[in-house]
């Protein structure tokens, strides 16, 4: 049988070179992602003020749309968004999806909420 062999000072040695160089590896990995972290949180920040932009005009369409629509369609609309919404949960979706799925019905059902309350102020409505 073989006898293990002791350490000597060149392996030693050999071995605290490589954990250098590892070390070293390492800490240039380190910063190239600092780096390309940087230069994304620079690129969204020049971006962002583009995107909130366009945000804002989707939501002003919607919200345009949704006044536009009939008393009948936008029934019609919360309660698929609805019934999809309760598909979802019985076939075990997750809650995030199932709360997305009823953001549709939210809005449609304010702005039907919201047109039955101007109706009811205004004088002389049925």
């Amino acid at each position: 049988m073989a006898a293990a062999k002791a350490p000597t000072s060149s392996t030693k040695e050999g071995a605290e070179d490589e954990a250098r160089d590892l070390a070293a590896g390492a800490r240039e990995a380190a910063g190239a992602v600092t780096a390309g972290i940087g230069t994304a949180a620079g690129t969204v920040s020049a971006r962002l003020p583009e995107a909130a932009a366009a945000t804002r005009g989707a939501v002003d369409e919607a919200a345009r749309r949704l006044s536009a629509g009939s008393d009948t369609g936008l029934a019609v609309g919360a309660s698929f968004s609805i019934g999809l919404a309760l598909g979802l949960l019985v076939a075990g979706a997750g809650r995030i999806l199932v709360a997305l799925a009823l953001i549709p019905a939210a809005a449609m059902g304010l702005t039907l909420l919201d047109r039955g309350s101007v109706r009811a102020r205004r004088p002389g409505a049925a």
